[in-house]
Formats: C-alpha cells, sequence, structure tokens
C-alpha cells in the first residue's frame, strides 16, 4: 500500500520580523524619473541594482586603468561594425581610452567596406540564393592585396590592412577603425580562421600570408596581454574566436612569467555564451580581478558604456 500523506500544519511555523531581515534593495537604490537635462542626470537617475552598478563599477575600472596607464583592451567580433559602432569606437581610440584593437577576421571586411564606399553587410540569403555571396571585387581584391602587401614587408594583418586604408584616397576612410589605429600608433591585431572569411574565396587570398600575418598579430596581441595588469579587456561581439585567442595569449604571458592579474573583464553580447563565461569571464580571473556580463544590443549597451566613460572623463 502506498504511503498516505496529511496536510501539513502550519500552525508552529517560525518568523522574524522584517525589520531585522536583510533586503536586496533599499531605498537609496531605487530608480528615479529621468525629467531631463544631460546624460551625467540620467545616470543618476538609473536604479543601482544589478546591471546598472555593474556598468557603474565597468566604467569605474576604465577611468581608473586610463589615470593609471593601463592597457583598456577591446577585443571584437564583426557585429559591432555592422550596426553602426565604428564611430563611437573611433571616438574613444582618439580620446586616448582604447589602447589597442583585436579582432576576428570578419571585421576587416565591413571595417574596409565602409571606408571604401560608405556602407557594408550584404544580404546574405538573397546572395548565397544567386552564388554571388562574399564575392565583392573590391573587398576580395583590395583586402588580399593589402594582406598579401603588408605581410611580406613584415607586417600582421592589422597594421597592414591599417596602412593600406590609411594611406589610400578611400572617401570614407575616417570611419575605419584599422585606418584609426595605423593613424594614432594604437596596436591593432587580427585572428583569422582560415576560410571563415569571404576574402578566403577570393583568387588572391594566400594562405601562407593570412597564416603568417594572423600568427604575427598572435604575438603582439600575448605582448599586449602580458600588460593587462590593472587593465580591462572587454569583449564585444564575438562569442568564439576572441574568447579563445584571449585564453591562449593570456596563457603565453603566464607561461613567460609576466604578472599577469588584478584586471578587469567585461563580456558585452546578446547572449552569454559557453566560451564567453569561461574564457572571458571566469578562467581568467582566477588569479585575481574581476568580470562583468553585460547582456544585450551592442548598438545600445556599447554607446551607454561608452557615454559613461566620457562624462567622467569631461569632469576631471
Amino acid at each position: 500500500m502506498p504511503k498516505k500523506y496529511a496536510l501539513i500544519s502550519l500552525k508552529d511555523i517560525k518568523t522574524h520580523s522584517l525589520k531585522k531581515r536583510r533586503s536586496k534593495l533599499r531605498l537609496e537604490a531605487l530608480g528615479l524619473p529621468f525629467k531631463g537635462g544631460g546624460f551625467r542626470e540620467f545616470l543618476i537617475s538609473l536604479p543601482d541594482t544589478f546591471a546598472v552598478k555593474n556598468l557603474r563599477e565597468i566604467i569605474d575600472a576604465i577611468i581608473k586603468a586610463k589615470k593609471e596607464k593601463r592597457p583598456v583592451i577591446i577585443g571584437m567580433g564583426a557585429h559591432p561594425i555592422k550596426v553602426g559602432l565604428s564611430p563611437v569606437i573611433i571616438n574613444l581610440m582618439e580620446k586616448e581610452v582604447i589602447t589597442a584593437m583585436a579582432m576576428n577576421g570578419a571585421c576587416i571586411v565591413h571595417d574596409f567596406e565602409l571606408s571604401i564606399i560608405g556602407q557594408t553587410s550584404e544580404d546574405v540569403d538573397r546572395e548565397l540564393c544567386k552564388g554571388t555571396f562574399g564575392m565583392a571585387k573590391e573587398t576580395g581584391r583590395g583586402l588580399n592585396q593589402a594582406i598579401n602587401q603588408g605581410v611580406r614587408n613584415g607586417k600582421g594583418i592589422g597594421r597592414a590592412v591599417g596602412d593600406y586604408i590609411l594611406n589610400s584616397k578611400f572617401p570614407y576612410k575616417n570611419l575605419s577603425i584599422l585606418s584609426t589605429a595605423s593613424r594614432l600608433e594604437i596596436p591593432a591585431t587580427v585572428h583569422v580562421a582560415l576560410g571563415a572569411d569571404i576574402i578566403h574565396m577570393h583568387p588572391e587570398a594566400d594562405g601562407a600570408l593570412i597564416g603568417e600575418g594572423s600568427l604575427r598579430d598572435f604575438r603582439l596581441f600575448a605582448s599586449i596581454v602580458a600588460d593587462l595588469k590593472g587593465g580591462v579587456y572587454i569583449n564585444l561581439g564575438s562569442a568564439v574566436i576572441m574568447p579563445e585567442v584571449f585564453l591562449k595569449a593570456l596563457s603565453v604571458a603566464k607561461n613567460l612569467g609576466h604578472d599577469v592579474k588584478n584586471f578587469t573583464t567585461v563580456n558585452m553580447d546578446f547572449i552569454q555564451h559557453y566560451r564567453c563565461i569561461e574564457n572571458v569571464l571566469r578562467r581568467p580571473i582566477l588569479s585575481g580581478g574581476k568580470s562583468y556580463a553585460l547582456t544585450g544590443h551592442h548598438e545600445i549597451m556599447f554607446p551607454l558604456l561608452a557615454a559613461g566613460v566620457l562624462e567622467r572623463l569631461s569632469k576631471r
């Protein structure tokens, strides 16, 4: 026979005073209706809870890194460029907030196309059905030429493409992150997965030179990461390539005896993926540091972070 249960009695339940209980939300953390004014007033109006608290702490970390001349590195996928963030990123480079850029291979495609024609991001569905996806002549020829020439001259892909755009007569080269990096002498690295980018489908692609240039950039990136103590690393919209590259660069730095700890990592994306959680947020700070996840649309979240940093700098 199955055991039968009676309704449990609640008459002897022990209670305590609400005043003595520790609560997560207190009066001083409540948000306020925004009544107009500047961006500073908007930030002040936000509730001092969860993601807002994280945002404020990230801003603090970036300001502290800049003040102490520590690195602020952006490791990014292509999507931030595709949603129009290049001018925001370039402004932070020019304000000496961002001190190094690292990209996956797709970034150079959109960076290049913006600089040459002022538009990018093709309709993949439409072009794939026509057999023309990724076959833009100027992109394939120009980028491969930039890489081939630059790598032969001892450059990594980031500097090769940056210099190529900077020295060109492209009408929109002021919108190029890589061109800006070359102009400002900010290190910029590109980390390629061969076969993953449209320029690899073009006859001008040279696998040996692409590989050599990307490996040079990895070694440069590892050198930058070796100096990350007290700095900030932001993974912006890369779910696989940059989290993996960052972890390997960090391993190289530690293996060579560099004191890489007590830094801040941030992952900004629509979804918090496994590799980002492990390789950006958890594993790198096991020896000391802090990590933050900011989840949301890049075209909203990154300008919000950038504006918060610039607002703080304007008060100094």
